[in-house]
């Protein structure tokens, strides 16, 4: 194995005159941005960021395209990335200043450099392999994403948090002011006086203006940091390659278990990922965007009976293509089941991808002929299955493969509901089940599915709550009913953030009630909208619950409402006979 050194402004120019290319073996570019933030920052502090894996070939690989734009011409003899990529596509995308294009979306990377950031650095942050809304809800989940928490921070407190970082993912409020540079621009301009001057230091004899000119020219410096390059001799060939390409990420737990199976399937039947990926678009367009990982562990299942991916290697060509075909109609079948059947319109809605991979597999062995009861408890379970966040409890392929098993026997959805019952001890939700749970609980997907179903609106516009619309005024937003603000102080944030004091309504609506105290707007919205704009949302109308001292009041009183409603969804006859 020959060693060497490029530095990062080569690779990046190597990459773009594909001089690098990628393997099909390779998984799609993963990362999220607070990773390439985190990249940016350890570059900037000169920290190790690891080798680059090469392999230099001749031999004619199957490829599949970088996440960032190539020059593509007579390749001729090529370098394949085999551990990097995540890296060097990140760094490409910033330095050139390129959106990020995977699965037919582009999203640009955008990160902002703090020209008054602390000498001293923040807590590490490790950097591996792994892994349309209004102005001002991007800006919190980006703050958010940059750890900030801004459930339970002011405004100025979160000023104050965030100046103490390097870099961050670009927030519209914070790109706003003059210390925080564009880290694109400064890589596309080599004059520091235009970003000094616009931090507002009109004089060279400003102190700010040296240490400005420093801070810029050192994040320019990124572009010369060396990386040691590690590259496979021209004598192995592909199989051998893969191999090692396995062990090493094995070895470094750096790949999902989805990711090394991937690089197995890839060198035994080639060309295969981009039929992965088709097919991953092609489901992703009805709503349901699963994870390549959910596609192949669809294959595996029907290939192996179970879903565990370790047993890839003993599976040959032919039966890999044969289970592949299985998995698309098993898969269709569960996507339109969950859509049509259950109203799970999106992956926003599923608790687990597990549960697409136990329904495909349910009507694989049924032969795709269900009849009208079976289709009745299947659509139960899984809804229940989904609600009580089945696979999130212990091993999730552990507990899929007990429902493999119990579908391979010849049972039907009513042995699934047993298990589940054993699983969580009853299939009714009670209040006790609703207390403390927020926005990112399987139940409050429930709710919404519930809601939607009974015809819930947007408070103002009538128009019906769904994932699927578009513009910033019909956009669905999660609706504090008790502002953040007014109820900050008096109790604690997991009780502001209960489900029960959540609704869903449109971006334009929630952005004009603001911060106004539901014993306000409710009644003016009741009078010139009507009750029933609230009925479905299962809002207490009752003024005496409405003021702050009576919130507690209001989430019991509303908790009890949304126990019923979930329980009458998901348990239709039971429930109706407890009532």
């Amino acid at each position: 194995m020959a060693k060497g050194e490029a530095t990062v402004q080569e690779l990046v120019d190597q990459i773009s005159r594909s001089e690098i290319q990628l393997p099909e073996m390779q998984r799609q570019y993963v990362w999220r941005a607070s990773r390439v933030r985190d990249l940016f920052d350890s570059l900037y502090r000169g920290w190790p960021s690891g080798a680059i894996l090469l392999w230099e070939t001749d031999e004619e690989v199957a490829l599949q395209d970088f996440a960032v734009s190539q020059n593509h011409g007579d390749r001729g003899s090529s370098k394949l990335l085999l551990d990097g990529q995540q890296r060097l596509t990140s760094l490409s995308a910033v330095i050139r200043g390129e959106p990020i294009q995977t699965r037919g979306r582009k999203r640009p990377i955008e990160l902002l450099f703090n020209l008054d950031h602390p000498e001293t650095s923040g807590p590490a942050t490790e950097v591996d392999e792994e892994e349309g809304e209004s102005e001002e809800v991007i800006d919190e989940e980006l703050l958010e994403v940059n750890g900030v928490e801004v459930s339970e921070a002011s405004e100025t407190e979160i000023l104050r948090n965030v100046s103490e970082m390097t870099f961050i993912v670009k927030v519209n409020r914070l790109a706003k002011m003059p210390n925080w540079v564009p880290v694109s621009e400064v890589f596309a301009n080599e004059d520091n006086v235009h970003f000094i001057k616009r931090a507002g230091v009109s004089s060279m004899d400003d102190p700010r203006f040296n240490l400005y000119n420093v801070r810029l020219n050192r994040l320019r410096q990124i572009k010369k940091y060396v990386y040691r390059l590690d590259t496979l001799e021209r004598s192995l060939n592909y199989d051998e390659v893969t191999e090692i390409f396995v062990r090493v990420n094995s070895l470094g737990a750096k790949l999902r278990s989805s990711d090394l199976a991937l690089a197995q399937i890839t060198a035994k039947w080639r060309g295969s990922l981009s039929i992965f990926q088709k097919f991953q678009v092609e489901t992703a367009k009805t709503g349901l965007d699963l994870d390549l990982g959910a596609h192949l562990r669809a294959l595996i299942v029907m290939a192996t009976g179970q879903s565990h991916f370790r047993n890839v290697a003993s599976i040959d060509a032919d039966s890999l293509k044969s289970a592949w075909n299985q998995a698309v109609t098993g898969t269709n079948f569960a996507c339109n089941f969950l859509r049509a059947n259950c109203g799970l319109t999106s992956t926003t809605l599923l608790s687990s991808p597990f549960l697409v991979t136990a329904l495909a597999y349910f009507g694989h062995m049924r032969g795709y002929e269900i009849n009208e009861a079976d289709a009745a408890a299947l659509r139960r379970w899984a809804l229940l299955a989904n609600a009580k966040a089945r696979y999130s409890r212990g091993s999730s392929e552990t507990i899929l493969d007990q429902d493999l098993a119990v579908i391979r026997a010849g049972s039907g959805p009513d042995q699934l509901l047993d298990r589940l019952a054993g699983q969580v001890g009853r299939l009714e939700v009670t209040v006790a089940d609703l207390v403390g749970r927020n926005q990112r609980s399987s139940l409050f997907k429930t709710l919404f599915v519930a809601l939607s179903q009974d015809g819930a609106k947007d408070w103002k516009t009538g128009v019906k709550i769904a994932l699927s619309h578009a513009g910033s005024q019909d956009r669905l937003q999660f609706h504090h009913i008790f502002p953040k603000d007014l109820l900050k102080g008096h109790y604690q944030p997991n009780e502001i953030d209960d489900m029960a004091n959540l609704a869903f309504i449109g971006g334009k609506t929630n952005r004009e009630i603001s911060n106004r105290p539901p014993e306000t707007y409710l009644p003016e919205m009741v009078r010139e909208y009507g009750g029933d704009r609230f009925s479905p949302h299962l809002v207490p109308l009752e003024s005496g619950l409405h003021s702050i001292e009576s919130f507690p009041n209001f989430l019991a009183e509303r908790r009890r409402l949304l126990a019923h409603r979930i329980d009458n969804f998901l348990n239709p006859s039971t429930s109706n006979a407890r009532s």
